[in-house]
């Protein structure tokens, strides 16, 4: 399949939340506008990020078309189809590819795994190929999945059994593996970059796009990192990147993975809280989220 691939920074979108965990469709389009305002050139809907596996099927599919919708053709879109029950993968990669979506993808199945790469791409292909126009990424990420298949082998077997495979949402630290995947069959497919705080490692070893929570509310930081490093600057580089390590850490060690959605607040996005099992962040660790922030001047970075 001959397509463009997906370059730039790509933000994983979130689904906003009310206080009692209905999805807010009305914040989507400012979500949109903003990214777009902020020179985000992708949206990746309903995966990690967007809590997919936390919705419903008719609400990944109403959060799918409320992002196609205020996106249109300022921004590619990719919908993550991924689900443990193949028929239903099957029923969100043909709306996805119905609604508008530039490509699909799917992590592998989390609770009975796939044993081997073989049968993970079997899975991929029946996935896949309900939605045949589009490409297909398969989405890497071991440390939700549990799923440790090797990806560069499993690139090379789905090589042969899944027509519209493009390349891989790759969400793991080892840039080596990632820089195997890059190098496979003369440079086949589009590896896409989806471990924030190691973007800089991935544009040196020539990464073009990369996926991430917190491109959302600080794309201006990695716009910083990659303009840097386009110019030849690989100390401002650094210190970008060093700063985007501090942010998320700052945000994480106080809340763990529930807190990474609250900076949206900043950007006038209040996406709500997550949905269960994740947890609800208290008023105190909002505000030690905020003083941090503040302390390292997120707001005259973050766009």
């Amino acid at each position: 399949m001959q397509t463009e691939p997906l370059t730039g920074l790509i933000a994983a979108t979130f689904t906003p939340f009310d206080e009692d965990g209905n999805i807010v469709y009305d914040l989507i389009p400012s979500i949109t506008d903003y990214l777009v305002r902020n020179k985000v050139s992708g949206i990746y809907i309903c995966g990690s990020t967007g809590e997919g596996p936390s919705l419903t099927l008719e609400e990944r599919k109403a959060v799918t078309e409320a992002y196609i919708e205020s996106a249109g053709d300022r921004l590619r879109k990719v919908v993550h189809v991924g689900h443990t029950a193949l028929q239903d993968a099957q029923n969100l990669a043909a709306h996805a590819e119905e609604k508008g979506a530039d490509a699909i993808s799917a992590i592998s199945p989390y609770y009975f795994k796939p044993g081997n790469s073989t049968i993970l791409a079997e899975f991929m292909k029946e996935a896949a190929g309900a939605a045949p126009s589009l490409p297909f990424y398969y989405y890497h990420i071991p440390s939700l999945t549990g799923v440790a298949v090797n990806p560069v082998e499993f690139l090379q077997i789905a090589a042969d059994k899944i027509p519209n495979l493009r390349g891989m949402k790759y969400s793991d630290p080892d840039v080596s593996i990632f820089n195997d995947c890059q190098a496979l069959m003369d440079s086949r497919f589009d590896l896409l970059y989806g471990w924030d705080e190691m973007l800089l490692s991935a544009l040196v070893i020539d990464a073009k796009g990369a996926v991430g929570s917190t491109y959302n509310f600080a794309p201006g930081l990695y716009r910083r990192v990659i303009d840097a490093y386009e110019a030849g600057d690989l100390n401002s580089a650094r210190v970008w990147q060093r700063k985007a390590v501090a942010m998320i850490r700052s945000i994480t060690s106080v809340g763990g993975e529930a807190a990474i959605k609250y900076p949206m607040h900043r950007r006038g996005l209040d996406c709500g809280p997550r949905r269960l099992p994740m947890r609800q962040l208290t008023a105190e660790e909002k505000a030690e989220i905020d003083r941090r922030l503040d302390a390292m001047g997120f707001d005259e970075w973050a766009d």
